[in-house]
């Protein structure tokens, strides 16, 4: 069965109206323009509150980076926090060339499955592993709920951030790797060790930190078939978040089920971000379960 899955708790992010591969975004108290190639409908507001209400707008040059054009001079750094269900986070944003801000909003119906799961597991540490772990909203979670936690991810300036976060949540004691993840995974398959709950948001395509080129359609499902050797066989999760428009939940539904025999009730549909003027942006494929919790 297809399922739709929204954050909960988010006070101080909001999606305000998407439409014509735009969206339109508060971040604390900042409000921000930019594009969205999901959102393939015309917009509910007018083009008139767009811009009364846009602070800061990115502009594409090229097909990945661009420009922010901040005519009020509002600060390009700053901070904002995500009160979670019992613990809360705090994130340093700023506007990169590629678009980002440096977090995935909808990634904090995630944060919240991790949290609660890990604080189940009867274990004196759960051991929790974060893949294509970019800036370490998921990392710094997990470290909130008193997990060990690992982070990968093959860029060091994503790792610095996520550093920062970490510090900002007044957390500590996440270990970093900068590295390839499926190296990664495989070295960890040798030296025989498991986690109690791994996340996987692998990109569509990537490069590696040495190189090594990840292309989802053909890595995903060897990617796969090494995690599943390194979960606990008596108590884990397993959460597999993707944002590619040419896959499909029952295709990552498939990957799972045949990689992981214990996620016979998984659940299995999109992640989306409800705007203010009542669309529905969808932003990911996820499939997640849980055993033995």
């Amino acid at each position: 069965m297809i399922q739709t899955f929204t954050p909960k708790n988010w006070k101080n992010y909001e999606l305000l109206d998407c439409g014509n591969f735009e969206k339109l975004e508060r971040f604390g108290n900042v409000i921000i323009r930019r594009p969205e190639p999901q959102a393939l409908w015309d917009k509910v507001w007018t083009e008139i509150e767009w811009k009364k209400q846009t602070q800061i707008t990115f502009k594409q040059q090229g097909s990945h980076n661009g420009e922010w054009v901040n005519p009020y001079k509002h600060n390009s750094k700053w901070q904002m926090p995500y009160d979670g269900p019992g613990y809360e986070l705090i994130f340093n944003l700023s506007l990169t060339s590629f678009k980002h801000v440096g977090i995935f909003p909808e990634q904090a119906a995630n944060w919240d499955y991790i949290f609660n799961n890990l604080k189940k597991i009867k274990e004196e540490q759960p051991r929790f592993l974060n893949l294509f772990a970019y800036t370490g909203g998921a990392s710094i979670a997990a470290k909130a709920a008193g997990a060990d936690v690992t982070h990968v991810d093959s860029v060091k300036q994503v790792i610095s951030w996520s550093r920062e976060n970490m510090e900002a949540s007044k957390l500590d004691n996440i270990r970093w790797v900068v590295e390839d993840a499926l190296k990664f995974v495989k070295r960890e398959v040798k030296r025989g060790k498991t986690y109690h709950g791994i996340i996987l948001d692998p990109p569509a395509y990537g490069i590696g930190a040495n190189g090594e080129r990840w292309q989802l359609e053909e890595n995903i499902n060897e990617m796969l078939q090494d995690v599943a050797k390194l979960l606990d066989p008596k108590q884990h999760f397993l959460i597999l978040n993707v944002y590619s428009l040419g896959l499909s939940a029952l295709l990552m539904q498939n990957l799972v089920s045949r990689n992981f025999k214990e996620s016979i009730q998984m659940e299995n549909g999109e992640l989306y971000l409800q705007a203010k003027s009542g669309v529905q942006l969808p932003l990911g494929i996820l499939t997640r379960y849980t055993h033995g919790i």
